[in-house]
Parts: structure tokens; C-alpha cells; sequence
């Protein structure tokens, strides 16, 4: 990449995560160190501000086998080819390894089903194009070869993947329908949560439709435009009305009539990264959330 106006003065590390957005920014910042990315050939710290005119190189070496143990899972699976492989994940699985998470990961689960994951999302998250936390249901693609997985990751890049979300929350938006764009980052105090920030944070932006407004609640349809970590949960806290059951930001809820946060990746549109054919999978509601609404006076039939 050429550095144009548009990234002069950024930092390499804020600019090669543009380059690939597949990676991690850890992952970024250790091929940084270890010489992978360079500028003009020459190997950079990640604090270098570029300058207009300058190349920046990125080179992912040959993924190392992975450190994750395959286990036997049942899993969900609503597509499946040589190239991707679509999963409806439970609420309560995480997707990869992680701090106190080392065995019972939907990673562990997809390298017991198969051999061949992309090797792009490093060693501990081969295959994964895209996260959902671990307490929210629904749809996520895994790439099964490395040209499936940059062409999937280009796609989240350039916002030709759909996501669309449903979420029970709080009260409600004012507006029937909107968008939220705020920056999100980390919590300055809190570190195991992230927060709007006017300042350090990164570009998030989350489309929202009320479908319906219940007792003390509403139903909606949200659509992102970035994937940041808890972007759909930051940005309901934000406008006052959080998602139901969200222990972290959820500001207490004493009806208890949900056991983790009523979030579900509902819908998941694609182009097929070999044949260019869109694609498009829905994940029915699961019974949590349906009993949810259901108590709340809503109607679930639209998204059995």
C-alpha cells in the first residue's frame, strides 16, 4: 500500500490494521516487531507516523500448526462447502481460546469437525473471519482455506457482509428507527469493558429499527456497519436503553427474565468467496429470548 493524504501522519500500526482487518491488533503489532511489516522495505516501530508517499508491506508468514486441541462438538451448522462453513453458535460458547477458556471453544469444537481451516486468524483462531461474545446466540462464518477468508474479510472491510442482529431491550429509542455512530474503545478505569469515546476510540456504527414495543421494553432489528468488541451493547447503554440481561451493561435488571444478555446474530448475507453468488442464512430466535419476548406481551412468529 502507497500512503495517501488520507493516512499521512497515522500511525503504522492504526494503518496496517486498515490493510488487513482480519488480524488482531495484537497479531499486528507482533509482525510489526518481528519484521513482517515494513515501510520502504525497512522494518518500523508501531508508533511510526507515516508520510504520504511511503510503502507500507505487510507479509503474514505460514500460520504454525495450531495449539488448539480438536474436541468432539455438536455443532449447528447451517452451511457448509470446501470454501466456508456457516455455524448457529448457542449462547454461552466462546468462539476461540482465551484467558480461562482453553478447552470447550467453538474453535476446539470446528477443528474436531474438520482439518481444513484458514490459518489467517493465527493459532488459536483458525478459521474465524468474525467474533460474537460469548453469551450472544447466532450466526458466524469460518473461512476453511486462507483466499476464502481474505476475500471474507475484505467484504467485512468494505460492509458488503450483512449482519443483522435482534435485541430485547430496555425501555426503548425515542425514534422508530436510526443509527448510532460513536466511537468505541477501551474503558479507561474498566478494562474488561469498552466504552463510547470521543477520543481513542474507533470508528463504530450500528443501524437500528424498533419492530416492536412491548411492557417496558422494545424489540430490534439492528444492523452493523463496523464490528467492534460489544458494539451493539455499548451503543444501546449509550442510548439509554440497554440490552436485557447484559450483566456488563445492562444497569441491573430485577425482573431476571433472561439468564445472559438477549442479543441473537439473526440473519448473516455474504458473497460466496469462489463462485461471487450472495448468500444469505437466518438463525431462528432461540426459546430464551422467544420466552422473553413472549412475557412481555411481544409476538415472536417473525423470526422462527
Amino acid at each position: 500500500m502507497i500512503v495517501d493524504g488520507r493516512s499521512e501522519g497515522k500511525r503504522l500500526d492504526r494503518v496496517a490494521s486498515f490493510i488487513r482487518p482480519d488480524l488482531s491488533r495484537s497479531y499486528i503489532k507482533k509482525l510489526i516487531e518481528s519484521g513482517h511489516i515494513t515501510v520502504n522495505g525497512k522494518p518500523a516501530r508501531p508508533a511510526r507516523k507515516l508520510r504520504e508517499g511511503e510503502r507500507v508491506e505487510v507479509e503474514v508468514p505460514a500460520p504454525e500448526p495450531s495449539a488448539v486441541e480438536p474436541e468432539a462438538m455438536k455443532l449447528d451448522i447451517v452451511y457448509e462447502d470446501d470454501d466456508i462453513i456457516i455455524i448457529n453458535k448457542p449462547a454461552g460458547l466462546v468462539v476461540h481460546p482465551g484467558a480461562g477458556h482453553t478447552r470447550g471453544t467453538l474453535v476446539s469444537g470446528l477443528l474436531g469437525h474438520t482439518k481444513n481451516l484458514s490459518g489467517i486468524g493465527g493459532v488459536q483462531r483458525p478459521g474465524i473471519v468474525h467474533r460474537i461474545d460469548k453469551d450472544t446466540s447466532g450466526l458466524i462464518a469460518a473461512a476453511k482455506n486462507d483466499k476464502a477468508h481474505r476475500a471474507l474479510s475484505a467484504q467485512l472491510m468494505e460492509r458488503a457482509m450483512s449482519r443483522v442482529y435482534i435485541a430485547v431491550v430496555k425501555g426503548g429509542p425515542k425514534s422508530d428507527q436510526g443509527s448510532v455512530s460513536a466511537p468505541i474503545g477501551r474503558h479507561p478505569s474498566q478494562r474488561k469493558k469498552m466504552t463510547v469515546r470521543g477520543e481513542g476510540g474507533r470508528e463504530a456504527v450500528t443501524r437500528y429499527c424498533v419492530v416492536q414495543r412491548l411492557e417496558g421494553a422494545s424489540v430490534l432489528e439492528l444492523k452493523l456497519d463496523t464490528g467492534r468488541t460489544h458494539q451493539i451493547r455499548v451503543h444501546m447503554l449509550h442510548l439509554n436503553c440497554p440490552v436485557m440481561g447484559d450483566e456488563t451493561y445492562g444497569r441491573g435488571d430485577k425482573r431476571n427474565l433472561i439468564d445472559r444478555q438477549a442479543l441473537h446474530a439473526w440473519r448473516l448475507t455474504l458473497r460466496h468467496p469462489r463462485t461471487g453468488a450472495e448468500l444469505s442464512f437466518i438463525a431462528p430466535l432461540p426459546r430464551d429470548m422467544r420466552t422473553l419476548i413472549s412475557r412481555l406481551g411481544g409476538d415472536t412468529t417473525p423470526y422462527l
